[in-house]
């Protein structure tokens, strides 16, 4: 891991996380009954594009795409088609832009319409554990606090943490040491200090934590075809608060 420290550093992947934002925000308003998930790669594309940016995820391990869109049981890297979504179905984004050599990444769960109160949540508490998650990104705390804070808040709303997948760090690699699990006891891992960018995203499942990649190779789902939602952040460890690269202002 490269710590990032500059501010031309910062700048730059700033504007990459900005970049991120941008995308999954338009991608957000566009998510209604009878898109399909192929649209919303396509629109993804050519805003990243517009922005100066590149999408850091097609071609990336022979992944085809520039999203990942995982509807409902699915949990992370499903790949977008001409599945129409529909009213009811929740959808998770995850994007990822590279721009100048750095590179930012974020994920979001939308319900498609109206979702119902079981899926509302589930998406919740999901985004929730983010944010107390970030929350422990700060110099001197380790890695599996953050893992900690996540697991806590998930399971305390009767949900559980995929395992399988992890966060990672970022910065002028898509993927990074150190991993940063969903999971664990706290005051474990690499000791977190200011310059560090991690990519933090809780994936939580509604029932069973374990999951199956289906014949595709990407596409993981959960083992008992319950509900998933997934939200994430790129965060840079600062003095203080952390910065949280991909949100809108």
């Amino acid at each position: 891991m490269i710590l990032i420290k500059g501010a031309d550093e910062i700048a730059l992947m700033s504007e990459a996380g900005r970049i991120v934002a941008e995308a999954l925000e338009a991608i957000r308003t566009s998510v209604v009954p009878g898109i399909t998930t192929g649209e919303l790669d396509r629109l993804a594309y050519h805003l990243i594009i517009k922005k100066g940016g590149e999408p850091a995820f097609k071609g990336y391990r022979g992944y085809p795409a520039s999203i990942c869109s995982s509807v409902n049981e699915q949990v992370v890297h499903g790949i977008p088609s001409g599945r129409k979504l529909k009213q009811g179905d929740i959808v998770s984004i995850d994007l990822g832009v590279k721009y100048r050599d750095y590179y930012g990444d974020a994920a979001l769960t939308c319900a498609v319409g109206e979702a119902n109160q079981a899926a509302k949540d589930l998406m919740r508490a999901t985004e929730e554990a983010l944010w107390l998650g970030i929350g422990q990104a700060v110099p001197g705390n380790r890695v599996s606090d953050i893992s900690h804070a996540v697991q806590k808040h998930a399971e305390a709303k009767g949900f559980s943490v995929v395992r399988s997948f992890v966060g990672h760090g970022i910065g002028r690699s898509l993927h990074e040491e150190p991993q940063v699990p969903n999971f664990g006891p706290p005051g474990k891992g690499p000791r977190l200090v200011k310059g560090m960018a991690l990519a933090i995203e809780p994936m939580v499942n509604a029932g069973n934590w374990q999951v199956k990649v289906l014949d595709d190779g990407w596409t993981a789902v959960t083992i008992d075809g319950r509900l998933s939602a997934h939200y994430e952040h790129t965060v840079i460890i600062t003095d203080g608060e952390p910065l949280v690269l991909t949100k809108l202002p």
